[in-house]
């Protein structure tokens, strides 16, 4: 019986530090900044302004913003979860040979980006680089971009604004369904700090989306980006399916350049 009792008592103690490792180390799982120093040089191919925009708490954000001669509208780009601006601008560059203008900026802790990262401290950035926009194109020129954990923050965006377009590259349906498949045992929901619901924002917008997903995606699983799909009226969606496609190859398939060149004419 005291065997029992003991095995029992090891095992609830192991659940208990799996349900704190969870809780204090969420930060780390979710987000993988790579840093760079304030004097870092950008190089690119493309023509671009670096820019920093100032948050009302102090933090620093940093930008680039890709800029074309006759653009036909603006894409403002939210990317993944991993990096900085010095991969991402080369990855967002991409865009421009569609005579688009590209702005995609750095989340707090990321590359030249400074400041305290919280779930709504990232609403409000995204916001302010929206606002920046605003301030130099027309609302409906804006085409919203997300991509992986940035398809949580281009579609609040979306949904709080009246943008041309959304589209969402890998989109997650929410961040508590796609941790609850990775962590079945665990009481997601309630150890949580970084919720994202996509879902709930990309039901209050107004615009027309389009979605990519890749059926092999071993991130976020394409089942969770036609669950998304769902909550968006038939009208207004285009779901683009890439078979074979992983979560981060999907440039290299003929379907996505063809879907990205299609929403962007």
């Amino acid at each position: 019986m005291r065997t029992v009792l003991k095995g029992l008592l090891i095992v609830f103690s192991g659940y208990i530090l799996l349900l704190f490792g969870m809780y204090s180390l969420q930060e780390k799982l979710i987000f993988l900044p790579t840093k760079l120093p304030q004097e870092h040089t950008y190089t690119f191919k493309q023509p671009f302004t670096e820019i920093f925009l100032e948050a009302k708490d102090g933090a620093r954000l940093n930008a680039l913003h890709f800029k074309v001669e006759n653009p036909k509208g603006v894409m403002l780009y939210f990317h993944g979860n991993a990096g900085n601006l010095d991969s991402w601008g080369d990855i967002t560059s991409f865009f421009t040979q569609f005579e688009y203008d590209v702005l995609v900026m750095d989340y707090r802790t990321y590359g030249k980006s400074t400041g305290n990262l919280s779930e709504k401290t990232l609403y409000k950035d995204a916001q302010l680089f929206y606002d920046y926009l605003l301030k130099q194109y027309a609302e409906d020129e804006i085409t919203v971009y997300g991509r992986s954990l940035g398809t949580a923050l281009a579609a609040y965006v979306a949904a709080n604004n009246h943008p041309k377009k959304l589209i969402l590259e890998t989109p997650f349906y929410a961040m508590a369904d796609l941790a609850k498949k990775r962590f079945p045992i665990l009481p997601v929901k309630q150890l949580l700090r970084y919720k994202f619901p996509t879902n709930t924002f990309l039901k209050k917008t107004s615009c027309p989306v389009v979605i990519f997903h890749g059926t092999e995606d071993g991130v976020v699983p394409y089942s969770s980006g036609k669950k998304l799909a769902k909550e968006v009226s038939i009208e207004r969606l285009d779901f683009i399916t890439l078979p074979q496609g992983d979560h981060n190859n999907l440039i290299e398939f003929k379907a996505y350049r063809k879907g990205i060149a299609k929403a962007l004419q």
